[in-house]
């Protein structure tokens, strides 16, 4: 592991009073001394208690976790970034198992896996089913299975971090961060971490109704330029599915009634016609967006092959340097 001074743990805060400085503690006593704790306004004394601890505040200047975390990264100087909730519920013992994928592998983004050592009581039974869903359909969606794309324990690279287009700014930013890293092919590594209940006194700023339909629309809206067959399509079908039942309905009631329903014939047409024409247009940008890859594909391995000539030629060079030099005549001294 590198000297602390290239990791930062980075802590995002809100009304925290209760944990943060068992949580600073924790990670001090882990080695790891480059602390920064960003407060989304916090109206207990978080900041205060922050600082008596020996970490670095910054109070951001937008709302949300989403917009703390981009704010924090951008100011951190380290190499490595090590991410984690300020409640107690991520253990500072597991901070070598993240990121010694980052240091001694060829990863670039590590996210702890809460469902490999989740204690009792640690997550509700809606939390635990909504995470579920979540993550097959981003599985489903976007073709990696990352276990737990929801997870606040992270550690990556701080370039790699710049790769990722990120914009959400609540509890949306772990989905986010995870699409990003699939669609931009940034080498991620999946670890088993423990995950413990939060202790007393300590209340999550998570609402699971709220906040887990943001994710889920933040995962279908992030699916338009990874996934558009899946993006367009889906409501393409759900729109012919429907103009065809109207459309039923419509032929069923003149050939058993004789009775026409020519306003409802027209939206089923309408339905049809529509839902038809978004599934091409999925069709269309997913053949767009293959053909985008193979080309990326293209100048990766053209690049590869034009730093391997230069390299090669300048060794040949090299060579025969040393080769000229060594059949010229010594020069005469008297």
């Amino acid at each position: 592991m590198p000297p602390s001074a290239d990791v930062c743990v980075l802590l995002p805060t809100l009304n925290e009073s209760a944990t943060i400085v068992d949580v600073i503690r924790a990670y001090q006593e882990a080695g790891f001394n480059n602390i920064l704790v960003v407060d989304g306004g916090s109206g207990d004394d978080t900041r205060e208690l922050s600082q008596e601890a020996g970490a670095a505040v910054i109070t951001q200047s937008g709302e949300g976790k989403g917009q703390a975390i981009r704010e924090a990264v951008g100011q951190i100087e380290a190499d490595y970034v090590l991410m984690a909730d300020a409640d107690m519920t991520y253990r500072a013992e597991d901070a070598e198992r993240m990121l010694e994928p980052l240091l001694v592998g060829d990863f670039e983004h590590v996210i702890g896996n809460r469902f490999a050592d989740m204690e009792p009581g640690a997550m509700t039974k809606l939390n635990r089913i909504g995470n579920r869903l979540i993550n097959r359909g981003f599985q489903f969606i976007h073709g990696e299975d990352y276990r737990d794309i929801l997870s606040g324990y992270r550690a990556f690279r701080t370039d790699s971090f710049e790769q990722l287009t990120l914009s959400a700014d609540g509890f949306g930013i772990e989905t986010e961060m995870a699409v990003e890293c699939a669609k931009n092919g940034v080498k991620t590594e999946v670890v088993p971490i423990t995950y413990r209940e939060r202790p007393d006194g300590s209340s999550t700023n998570l609402h699971p109704i709220k906040d887990g339909g943001i994710i889920f629309l933040e995962l279908y809206r992030k699916a338009k330029t990874s996934n558009p067959l899946f993006y367009f399509g889906s409501v393409g079908l759900l729109s012919t599915v429907t103009g065809l039942g109207l459309a039923a309905f419509v032929i069923f009631r003149w050939v058993s009634d004789n009775i026409g329903h020519e306003i409802i014939a027209v939206g089923a047409t309408a339905a049809i016609l529509f839902g038809v024409q978004l599934l091409m247009f999925g069709v269309l940008a997913d053949l767009i967006l293959s053909l985008h890859h193979e080309q990326l594909t293209r100048i990766d391995r053209l690049e590869a092959d034009t730093t391997s000539e230069s390299t090669t030629n300048d060794s040949d060079s090299t060579a025969n340097e040393s080769v000229e030099t060594s059949r010229s005549p010594p020069r005469n001294t008297e």
